[in-house]
């Protein structure tokens, strides 16, 4: 009957590792998920909502010219989601909101420990990347946005951890 087990833990074993997955990325890593942020058009209502309504402790409006949109976070337990209006018309959310005209997810930002390294390995790997070099995000660190054709249809943001 050992020898059984030991059979079963060999094939068990073998089995492990042919689906095992080796990350090519030994010099960063993905983090947690920082945000998940969504257009509004009304960004006074939208913080209402969180914050009177829901309860959510939510920030102070920031403007971020550079981005073009103004920022409200909410800050739940595990994660934030932050609120993106349109800072001026040529705003991309203008843009987003002109498609979508009551709002929705506009992008989902994720941790890397290493932005640098991990914007040259998007490219490598065809990612494309929506600037040439990454900018200071809402949080005072650089982030990396990466196309949404390239990622499932989903804008994706890098920030550094």
């Amino acid at each position: 009957m050992l020898r059984n087990f030991q059979s079963v833990f060999r094939v068990l074993g073998r089995q492990t590792r042919q689906y095992s997955v080796k990350s090519d990325h030994a010099v960063w890593s993905l983090g947690r998920l920082n945000h998940v942020a969504i257009a509004v058009p009304d960004l006074e209502a939208a913080t209402a909502l969180y914050r009177d309504i829901l309860g959510a402790t939510v920030s102070e409006p920031q403007g971020l010219p550079e981005h073009g949109v103004t920022t409200v976070f909410v800050n739940l337990d595990n994660t934030k989601l932050e609120l993106l209006h349109p800072l001026g018309d040529n705003s991309p959310i203008a843009g987003f909101l002109k498609k979508n005209a009551s709002g929705g997810i506009h992008h989902i930002c994720i941790e890397v420990n290493n932005i640098d390294a991990a914007v040259q390995q998007m490219k490598e790997k065809n990612i494309r990347c929506l600037s040439k070099e990454t900018r200071i995000g809402a949080h005072g660190k650089p982030v990396m946005f990466l196309h949404p054709k390239d990622c499932n249809g989903v804008l994706v943001e890098l920030e550094q951890e």
